[in-house]
């Protein structure tokens, strides 16, 4: 074998080499994607475990329209409600259609709730989760 031919065969060894770890790595990423659900989840213990409580006002509850369910997609059931932090008034909804344990305490037409807000992003705030509900 000459050098020529060595020089091949290294080259090919290392990029089949580059290719199995490529495919090793984008295989372990993905792996560790979270679903959207389960980051909507934790966001939403995360506000219940450390949030302040503060008055809201229940604007609207937007329900899905009826018609022919897209496969594999949920139709978002959700909640619009403001409140007030620091006289700075916020409008929000947040999407309860995961909470289907909680859902029809929306439906009795209450018009005030608390909210969970977190104080560093007043934006972020909750009026339910799996383990509590601002709905009086």
């Amino acid at each position: 074998m000459n050098l020529h031919s060595e020089i091949l065969v290294l080259a090919g060894a290392l990029a089949l080499l580059i290719g199995i770890v490529s495919v090793i790595w984008s295989t372990l990423r993905r792996a560790r994607r979270k679903d959207p659900d389960e980051i909507e989840r934790r966001r939403r213990m995360e506000l219940h475990r450390l949030g302040r409580i503060t008055a809201a006002e229940i604007v609207d509850l937007l329900e899905p329209e009826s018609g022919i369910p897209v496969a594999g997609l949920r139709r978002p059931l959700m909640i619009v409600y403001k409140y007030e932090v620091a006289g700075v008034t916020y409008e929000v909804s947040q999407d309860i259609s995961a909470l289907s344990s909680v859902r029809s305490v929306c439906l009795t037409g209450t018009q005030t709730a608390s909210v969970k807000y977190d104080p560093k992003a007043p934006t972020n705030s909750i009026v339910l989760c799996e383990e509590w509900s601002g709905i009086r």
